[in-house]
């Protein structure tokens, strides 16, 4: 049987490098939209509709959504919430639409979605479920880390070498991103929490004083729930 490819996207600067109209991209932006996606779909949100500009999010005032934006790791002023996985608790997003857009990581969704075979968003919170979605998957793999800015990040990475060590080198062709990756996520994770504060949008989180959702998006698998992209909407798998 031939080998899929399993491939690592270290920013979405270099998305139009890579061959993904047969590839499942699964999107990550660990602090913290797609941890915030993730537990908001678990925690029984209709729908997300993640978008790039703060100007789209206005766009749906008046459609009976909630709306939620968030630029440089602060909630945007006139929005209902921002990007912090507390603000997607059961009461606040059961049954509810919501239109998304932040900084790095609703980008790496919309970027990803005029190619992909298949856009899902991956986080510590699912990640056993994402690996077991892939593994028995046919299709070529791209971890697309959404970085800050188009920059390359800490956090990111390592959560794309988490998935790359549970996958396993059976079945599948690593690029180099992948195996740098991997390297990154052994030598770390035995303590994320403490590998991940040096990180530059951890340092920043912590001055906005958030350490909390830090610590929060580094909790493995406490969701078995994947959202995917269907149309412009991220629903529950």
């Amino acid at each position: 049987m031939q080998k899929r490819n399993l491939e690592v996207c270290l920013t979405p600067v270099l998305l139009p490098l890579y061959n993904i109209e047969n590839s499942i991209v699964v999107v990550i932006d660990i602090f913290r939209a797609t941890s915030s996606i993730c537990y908001g779909i678990a925690n029984g949100a209709e729908a997300i509709i993640p978008v790039a500009k703060v100007e789209e999010c206005l766009s749906y005032k008046d459609q009976n959504c909630l709306l939620a934006a968030e630029r440089d790791g602060q909630v945007v002023e006139g929005f209902d919430f921002g990007n912090s996985p507390f603000a997607y608790t059961e009461e606040k997003v059961k049954g509810k639409t919501i239109v998304l857009t932040t900084t790095n990581g609703t980008y790496a969704i919309d970027e990803s979605r005029k190619r992909a075979h298949q856009v899902i968003v991956g986080s510590f919170i699912n990640l056993d479920a994402i690996c077991n979605y892939l593994r028995n998957q046919d299709k070529d793999i791209l971890l697309l880390c959404a970085g800050w800015k188009n920059r390359f990040n800490l956090e990111d990475t390592l959560f794309a070498g988490a998935v790359v060590t549970q996958l396993g080198l059976d079945g599948f062709e690593l690029d180099d991103a992948a195996y740098a990756a991997e390297d990154l996520y052994l030598q770390a994770k035995e303590d994320l929490a403490g590998y991940t504060s040096k990180a530059s949008h951890g340092k920043r989180m912590q001055r906005l004083n958030l350490q909390e959702d830090i610590k929060f998006c580094l909790n493995h698998n406490l969701t078995d729930a994947i959202p995917v992209l269907v149309n412009d909407k991220l629903v529950k798998m």
